[in-house]
């Protein structure tokens, strides 16, 4: 029917396999690069550190925010506060903003991050700017 298990007398912690859940962080970080993309629709904030590798990230979406909701301040400034806690754990205390897009959650994300304490040591627009835009429609024929 299946393999047989033998479980021998003794202690038993140390037979006990780890359960998921979260994970914690062991890495002491003092500065990072806080990267907030803000797009009508939703709004993703990803915590990296210096060199650009990702250590937290968090959307809208992944609170629970639903629908027309996702794009809000609020929401925004929800994910500000759930990525400011994550920073303190690792100890950070420096951070530089980079933003894109043209959301309404742009400036809600930041200032909820800040609110705990964390300084900003730069704050960098990046959002992408068409220079020419697409190729506009053929005229109609009738």
């Amino acid at each position: 029917m299946g393999k047989k298990r033998i479980v021998s007398k003794g202690s038993s912690d140390s037979m006990k396999k780890s359960t998921g859940g979260k994970k914690s962080t062991k890495k002491r970080i003092s500065s990072g690069v806080l990267h907030v993309q803000a797009t009508y629709n939703n709004t993703i904030v990803t915590l990296t550190d210096n060199k650009g590798n990702k250590v937290a990230s968090s959307s809208s979406g992944s609170l629970g925010f639903r629908g027309a909701k996702k794009g809000t301040p609020f929401a925004a400034a929800k994910i500000g506060e759930v990525l400011s806690e994550r920073a303190e754990q690792m100890g950070m205390q420096e951070v530089a903003v980079i933003i894109r897009g043209v959301g309404s959650g742009r400036e809600s994300a930041v200032r909820s991050f800040v609110n705990s304490g964390i300084t900003i040591s730069s704050i960098k627009d990046a959002t992408p700017v068409p220079h020419n835009g697409p190729k506009p429609p053929k005229p109609r024929r009738i």
